[in-house]
């Protein structure tokens, strides 16, 4: 089968590689669509939590064609959204009931092999049918996964003044739970009006355009309009200099989230007295596990809407194109795989 290859990070090809095989418990999937995140980008450079050689990919559906001696809960044929995380049930966390937190973890397309190939395999437990839903549509369920996880995190109030920085695919997936989720007032703020529009368009109450050279006139106009800040303050950036300045718009007692996947080398400068005086909330959210099934949820139900988000598509031999459209490229939301 086609694959991409990662011999290091960095060092990739698209190559024939030998089709797998699966387990009594597995299924084999022919991958059709595969998203790329900005968490393929740090994979690329060696960084989140990534294992090498690998095949990336982790936003992948597909048709399950092979199915283990052992699974009869599926058959072949069926469409299908997977779950990439895989969990050890056995460690100190997994004990604990806290599974994103496995000491073992084990993930498609970042530690093991991923969606960016024409077949993959899955434990049959990770799979979800999606036959109500193209796939398009159902490419976006493991985005929208640690979007319902960051919501249970950051854990809405009724009422909740809320800000998010950045309009990338998993932000305005965010952004849609936050204004179905009890919050009075969602604010997102980004640079690329087009996708201030799409967020306009997707329910948020309002956006403000950043000029990236001078943040001061945003944020003199975010000061304007909730001069005690804001209860809930989120990036879906990851940008250092973004993250920087959060603490900023809160007022006491705020949540101060982030969402982004920043570099591991960058590093902020907080005021221990401000988090003590105001008792910020400093809450991180990071990937999901068990909420693929709130996500198809929302995706079927047409309440997290994501049918204008796709904006660039290429097949895997030019992966390279779609993996420079995402870490250099302009004017792109969601960037696809078709393989």
């Amino acid at each position: 089968m086609k694959a991409v290859l990662y011999q290091k990070p960095m060092d990739y090809i698209v190559t024939d590689v030998e089709t797998p095989t699966i387990k009594e418990n597995q299924v084999l999937i022919k991958v059709k669509s595969c998203g790329v995140c900005r968490t393929d980008i740090h994979i690329h450079h060696g960084e989140f939590i990534a294992e090498f050689p690998l095949t990336p990919g982790h936003e992948f559906v597909g048709e399950i064609v092979a199915l283990g001696e052992k699974v009869n809960h599926v058959k072949i044929g069926d469409r299908v959204a997977a779950d990439n995380t895989v969990l050890c049930g056995h460690c100190y966390y997994c004990k604990r009931n806290q599974p994103l937190y496995c000491e073992n973890f084990y993930s498609l397309g970042v530690t093991g092999p991923g969606g960016f190939a024409e077949y993959v395999v899955v434990n049959h437990d990770k799979v979800f049918f999606i036959d109500d839903l193209s796939y398009d549509q159902a490419v976006f369920a493991e985005p929208l996964a640690c979007a319902v996880h960051g919501m249970d995190k950051i854990d809405v109030q009724p009422g909740d003044d809320i800000l998010m920085f950045g309009t990338g695919p998993t932000g305005l997936l965010l952004a849609q739970l936050l204004v179905h989720g009890g919050a009075s007032n969602v604010v997102v703020v980004a640079s690329d009006k087009r996708k201030l529009d799409v967020a306009k368009n997707l329910g948020v109450h309002e956006t403000i355009q950043m000029d990236r050279s001078d943040y001061s006139i945003h944020e003199q106009e975010l000061k304007q309009k909730s001069p005690r800040g804001f209860d809930i303050i989120i990036d879906a950036t990851g940008a250092e200099e973004v993250i920087q300045h959060l603490p900023q718009f809160s007022k006491k007692g705020s949540k101060i989230v982030i969402y982004g996947v920043a570099s591991q080398s960058d590093k902020l400068v907080l005021s221990p007295y401000e988090i003590f005086e105001k008792e910020l909330n400093i809450i991180g959210s990071f990937a999901q596990t068990h909420c693929f099934d709130r996500a198809i949820k929302y995706l079927q139900n047409g309440v997290v809407k994501v049918d204008e988000l796709i904006t660039h598509r290429f097949n895997l031999d030019d992966f390279h194109r779609g993996l420079d459209q995402v870490e250099n490229g302009k004017g792109h939301i969601k960037v696809v795989i078709d393989v």
